[in-house]
């Protein structure tokens, strides 16, 4: 009988520490790792995978104003469709988790590397965080080759000390220079990075190039306001997100929620992107 309970006392001290192991496993996103303007489509996301996001994943989100369109979608989102997308910075009451300016400052202020030593400082105090996301503000624009091969070598570096933690890579918002203008190459540095490593890319940039019915503007040399040249004489004449808002019916197909720099509706699109990531960062296949 006592050989019974020390057998029985055993396995569950293994059962509770492998329960353990996998409350803190890193996420993951089997397939495509790209979330980009293709991944826009709320009502294409299941319940029961946002449910399982709210359920699973502890966020932590460094930013400054541009980063805050995510988010400022994000609320204005619970309003339009309900507390099904809620979050709050504690998670409580059913919410997903997700702290907000989680850490000081962005991907390139105040420095280009400041970012990556928050994030080992607040990863130490906060074991039960299992995504790290970052955004830029406007470095992209100015920075070097080598300024993000250094963006990319710290991300690497934080995955490898930190393997139970996922890490988001990000794209830097449009700036009017267009596809031949050093911000788009720098982009396209960090896409082909993260293609070729199997990376989880969350394309600021590219769902900035899209209005929501898939109409590219990527070689109109859009900005972050979503101005656009329309007719290729070297003026930013036309916005496609307030004539989108035009022609479609407010807090029906699209909500207002404020967007630092830029239109709601292009907050409204990185929220549903966001609610794309979490779900599959909780094992959406995204069908």
């Amino acid at each position: 009988m006592k050989i019974t309970r020390l057998l029985f006392l055993a396995v569950a001290i293994v059962l509770i520490a492998a329960c353990e192991k996998d409350s803190k496993k890193s996420t993951t996103i089997p397939g495509d790792k790209i979330i980009d303007h293709r991944c826009i489509d709320l009502d294409a996301i299941p319940t029961e995978w946002i449910s399982a996001a709210k359920t699973k994943l502890h966020i932590a989100y460094g930013h400054t104003s541009h980063g805050s369109q995510i988010t400022s979608g994000m609320s204005g989102l619970v309003n339009f469709k309900g507390s099904l997308y809620s979050w709050s910075e504690s998670g409580s009451n059913g919410a997903l988790h997700l702290d907000d300016s989680a850490m000081p400052g962005d991907l390139g202020n105040p420095t280009m590397t400041q970012w990556a030593t928050e994030t080992r400082t607040y990863l130490n105090a906060h074991n039960n965080i299992n995504v790290i996301m970052w955004s830029w503000c406007g470095q992209v624009s100015s920075a070097s080759a080598e300024n993000i091969s250094t963006y990319l070598s710290l991300m690497s570096d934080l995955e490898s000390d930190y393997p139970n933690v996922t890490f988001i890579y990000m794209t830097g918002h449009l700036d009017g220079s267009g596809l031949t203008g050093n911000l788009h190459l720098r982009n396209e540095q960090i896409r082909n990075y993260c293609k070729s490593n199997n990376k989880i890319l969350f394309d600021f940039a590219d769902i900035e190039s899209y209005n929501p019915d898939g109409t590219y503007f990527g070689d109109k040399k859009p900005n972050d306001g979503c101005y656009y040249d329309s007719d290729a004489n070297g003026s930013l004449d036309k916005n496609w997100a307030i004539d989108w808002q035009n022609s479609h019916a407010v807090n029906i197909d699209w909500f207002d929620c404020g967007a630092a720099h830029s239109e709601s509706v292009n907050a409204n699109m990185k929220a549903y992107a966001a609610w794309w990531l979490w779900a599959r960062l909780a094992g959406w296949m995204g069908e």
